[in-house]
């Protein structure tokens, strides 16, 4: 399962309303051992991100020292400004397992930021509401639309990218943090996105002085997350990485520091009917609605009456006395009559 941190370095930054522009990153050269692994994750190994450019030692940083309370831009000003350590030691096994169910919704993370990010999805039946089967992704890095389809072949066309690489991480301040919460940082929500997967791996283990989504309407909210992921975790940033950040939020002063961001409750799908050419014939007349001695007078876990003494030991005899679809509380509804558990029972068929 694929979850780098990348995009493409080719686009030009935009002009800021300020004058200043944002970086231009600049692909790995020959001096960059900078690469994307099979499984997607950021594998430079050099300690400096792929596609490292150099900052100018005149660009002001003193802009977040006047920035409004409840912004990025005040939130960067209290970051400490420290040398990147080296990246010895880092693995992604010093994150914790791959995808762990931190939230303990009963789903792994990957699944949780697909349904949250992507629309018009489709779960696969059985998997408790978790596992995507297909939905429609518009990447916020790349604006472009992705078709996923889960498979094989497939699935890598969406990857779930850390906002703040991991290896960026390790290197400003989480080796010094306990397992569990390195744990914590590579699940958060608030730290991951959905996005297309030729982009993602581009991205690698840049910082925002190295790399910035091409989607330029993007960079704002993009960089605002990386100051509140650092935040939350004690992390620092370089003295280039914070121009880089001050240079993009330049054009959107006001950008507020993001908060946290939950993740949608799985919900199971019902499994639906075969289709067929034509409706199976009525092989017997169906019976009117009628009072059942029997039934009980007052809702029960395994069916009874609701709302008076109307009983229909299924959903024909409803249809044929005008009363579906049945609404809990309504007469003649009961559990047994809802297949899917809506509160609507003996649903018109299509």
């Amino acid at each position: 399962m694929l979850t780098g941190c990348a995009i493409p370095g080719s686009l030009g930054a935009p002009s800021s309303s300020s004058g200043t522009t944002a970086p231009s990153p600049t692909s790995p050269t020959s001096g960059s051992s900078a690469s994307v692994g099979a499984t997607g994750h950021e594998t430079a190994d050099d300690g400096a991100p792929a596609g490292a450019t150099a900052s100018s030692g005149d660009e002001p940083q003193d802009a977040s020292e006047h920035a409004a309370a409840g912004t990025a831009l005040a939130a960067l000003g209290e970051l400490p400004v420290k040398g990147r350590a080296p990246k010895t030691g880092y693995s992604r096994d010093e994150f914790g397992p791959r995808w762990a169910d931190t939230d303990h919704n009963g789903c792994d993370t990957r699944n949780d930021i697909l349904r949250r990010d992507m629309t018009g999805i489709e779960v696969t039946p059985g998997t408790r509401g978790c596992k995507v089967r297909t939905g429609t992704l518009l990447s916020p890095y790349s604006g472009g639309t992705v078709d996923f389809t889960a498979g094989q072949d497939t699935s890598s066309e969406v990857q779930i990218d850390h906002v703040v690489a991991l290896s960026d991480a390790w290197q400003k301040g989480a080796q010094q943090l306990h397992t569990d919460r390195r744990t914590e940082l590579a699940n958060d929500p608030l730290n991951l996105l959905a996005v297309d997967g030729p982009t993602n791996n581009q991205k690698s283990d840049g910082d925002a002085a190295t790399w910035l989504p091409p989607a330029a309407g993007e960079r704002c909210e993009y960089v605002a997350t990386q100051i509140a992921v650092k935040r939350s975790y004690d992390l620092w940033v370089t003295d280039g990485e914070k121009k880089a950040m001050v240079r993009v939020l330049d054009t959107c002063p006001e950008q507020p520091l993001p908060q946290a961001r939950t993740v949608p409750t799985p919900v199971e799908e019902p499994v639906a009917a075969p289709l067929t050419e034509a409706p199976a014939p009525v092989q017997e007349p169906e019976a009117p609605a009628r009072q059942d001695p029997a039934a009980p007078a007052a809702p029960g876990v395994d069916g009874g009456v609701a709302g008076g003494n109307v009983y229909y030991s299924r959903c024909a005899e409803a249809r044929a006395a005008g009363a579906a679809p049945l609404h809990a509380g309504s007469p003649g509804y009961r559990p047994g009559l809802d297949g899917d558990g809506d509160g609507v029972a003996c649903e018109a068929k299509h």
